[in-house]
């Protein structure tokens, strides 16, 4: 061992750059402040831009370290040379073990110059000093340091959270060579399909006008402050202050005469077109060479759909990269800090979180950034959230799950067996009025929390506009290991709509509070495993959208993305389906329109038939394993 030694919208931001590391402590600062001399740096990028970078060596300097690297949007702060970050690396074993830390502010951001580019694209076929992007940034500034930095070992890994976890992805494309370690954690990887922007087109309206209000704006000058956001809300509640504004054209006036090129991008770009498409890394991540561990949440409010995607991308497109893929019962982010044995008034039986950065995160980097003994950690390490246990597995999704169909049924039933019904028995309708939007909580919030991944969906359930499907109570386990999607068939008086469809897990009506949170009813909770929203319009295609039919049944199938779960004995499985999801996902007007543009004339009510016929089967596609 190295050496052991025994505290708006920028309140968002905090939050977002909090998530980075557990919460420092005097014996964290002064450890640091003992073994460590920090320096900062400006390190020229191949175009001649200059990127502020802060570099924490060891003051042992008997030894040689390997580099840890990780780039952010979210500031390298504090600033100066005699003001530490603390605790250094990705867990505090990290700290105490000896490496060389490097935090460098991306490329536009605080003090580092150039124009800042959110999701920036990869320049495949990079021709001139011109042609830069996250990738060479990553490179230029591994090349830089392995020549100017004294101490290393010339090994280097990069790990990063969120959009640091995004930027830890573009380091894997045209990797430097030095580069052996890489750690997407919840990487932001893109945001038309699945990231925290938008879900299946559909726009992620809570959590990203108040995020991007700040993040999205265009600096004036390089700076150690962040930029202020939109703070005149006059309301603790969401809800109404959505409602209220209306539409995503009264939004973007809010933001005044203040330049938010961001924003701009997500009213402009309303279909999957050549703008999100070249931002997106996941056709790139080929012959991948560094070994990879790619880390995501099953309750992740904002990034389940990157480590999903990226683990798939790498797993098909570079099947000889070593990869460790991990999967955990936990929000965005707190892998990295939590002790992970609860969430809200869910309880997992065990540490997981400590589980995860002592046995998997810190062992991979030893193994690869110091030679240590290889751990022989699986391909995949996966949590499963209804079971409360760890599984490895050989490849995720299991290589012995089979997909099996969970049939939505006449009076609100569901089973696996393929609807008989015909006639008025064969479907069931709900009246969608967008002016009285389905809420995505109970609780009264104005930013949109995380709370709402587990909470009890009983409040949705007793919605008229919500339909419910729930099986009899198990008389077998059935554990889910693998992608859900949905498959409805619907008819509709609307030219557009969109679904919202939940899996969720019914506790008996027996179960009892649990001693340490006496006050949470867990008799008939309805825990939510997986929850999707899909726009109708994209249900053909996302590069070009198209009305619903009203005058026949449209299918609208969507990926649900994935679930490790199992639905104890006793238990149901209930579905819910409803067309408005407020305010985390914006309305849709019911019409065939540009929402971006769309008045508030133009929110019409709908009525939305779903159909569980032989001929229109609507079902949830599950991966099963059998016990």
């Amino acid at each position: 061992m190295f050496f052991r030694q025994t505290t708006s919208v920028l309140l968002v931001m905090m939050v977002t750059c909090s998530l980075l590391h557990a919460q420092p402590t005097p014996a964290d600062s002064f450890f640091v402040e003992q073994h460590y001399t920090k320096k900062e740096v400006r390190i020229p990028m191949r175009d001649g831009v200059h990127l502020f970078t802060a570099v924490y060596v060891p003051k042992d300097t008997t030894k040689t370290y390997p580099i840890l690297f990780m780039r952010t949007p979210y500031s390298v702060a504090p600033y100066g040379e005699n003001r530490n970050k603390v605790p250094l690396g990705p867990n505090r074993q990290f700290m105490h073990e000896g490496f060389i830390f490097v935090y460098q502010d991306i490329r536009g951001k605080y003090l580092s110059e150039g124009d800042f580019v959110a999701v920036r694209p990869y320049i495949n076929d990079k021709r001139s000093k011109r042609d830069v992007d996250e990738s060479s940034d990553a490179y230029d500034t591994i090349d830089w340091l392995l020549k100017n930095i004294k101490g290393h070992n010339g090994r280097v890994g990069i790990w990063g959270i969120s959009a640091p976890g995004g930027y830890a992805t573009a380091a894997l494309l045209d990797a430097h060579p030095n580069l052996v370690a890489v750690s997407p954690q919840a990487p932001v990887t893109d945001w038309f399909m699945g990231d925290d922007r938008h879900h299946n087109g559909a726009f992620m309206l809570m959590g990203s006008f108040s995020f991007i209000s700040s993040y999205g704006r265009e600096r004036d000058s390089i700076s150690t402050s962040g930029l202020a956001g939109y703070g005149g809300y006059g309301t603790p509640d969401g809800y109404d202050f959505y409602l209220k504004h209306n539409t995503l054209k009264n939004l973007s006036q809010l933001l005044g005469s203040t330049k938010n090129p961001l924003w701009d991008d997500l009213m402009t770009h309303g279909t999957y077109d050549a703008f999100w498409k070249a931002r997106t890394p996941l056709p790139h991540l080929k012959d991948v060479r560094p070994a990879v561990l790619t880390v995501g949440g099953w309750f992740d409010q904002e990034d389940p759909y990157g480590p999903l995607k990226t683990q798939a991308a790498i797993a098909s497109q570079s099947p000889a990269t070593q990869q460790v893929f991990v999967m955990g019962p936990w929000y965005h982010g707190t892998w990295a800090r939590d002790k992970g044995d609860w969430l809200e008034n869910i309880p997992f039986g065990s540490a997981t979180g400590d589980f995860y950065r002592e046995t998997i995160e810190f062992p991979f980097f030893m193994h690869h950034l110091k030679g240590k003994p290889d751990p022989h950690l699986p391909p995949a390490y996966i949590f499963d959230t209804g079971a409360l246990r760890w599984s490895a597995y050989n490849q995720w999704p299991p290589k012995q799950a089979t997909q099996r169909k969970l049939y939505l049924q006449p009076q609100g039933k569901l089973g696996f067996a393929k609807p008989a019904s015909t006639g008025e028995n064969g479907s069931v309708a709900y009246y969608s009025d967008p002016n009285r939007p389905v809420p995505y909580t109970a609780e009264t919030r104005l930013m949109r929390g995380r709370e709402y991944m587990v909470e009890d969906q009983r409040f949705a359930a007793r919605r008229p506009d919500v339909l419910v499907f729930v099986s009899e109570p198990l008389e077998e386990p059935l554990q889910l290991a693998g992608r859900l999607a949905a498959n409805l068939f619907v008819k509709t008086t609307g030219t557009d709509a969109d679904f919202i469809v939940k899996l969720i897990d019914v506790f008996p009506d027996d179960t009892p509070n649990h001693p340490e949170h006496p006050d949470a009813v867990m008799g008939g909770y309805q825990l939510m495993v997986r929850g999707e929203v899909m726009r109708a319009k994209f249900r053909n295609s996302f590069e070009h959208p198209e009305p619903l039919d009203t005058t026949t049944v449209n299918r609208v199938s969507f990926d649900m993305q994935d679930a490790a779960h199992t639905f104890k004995k006793g238990h149901r499985i209930m579905v819910q389906i409803q067309s408005s999801w407020f305010p985390l996902v914006d309305r849709n007007p019911q019409q065939f329109m540009d929402i971006y543009k769309a008045d508030a004339t133009d929110f019409k009510p709908a009525w939305h038939r779903v159909f569980f016929t032989p001929e229109y089967p609507s079902n949830i596609d599950l991966m099963v394993i059998e016990n």
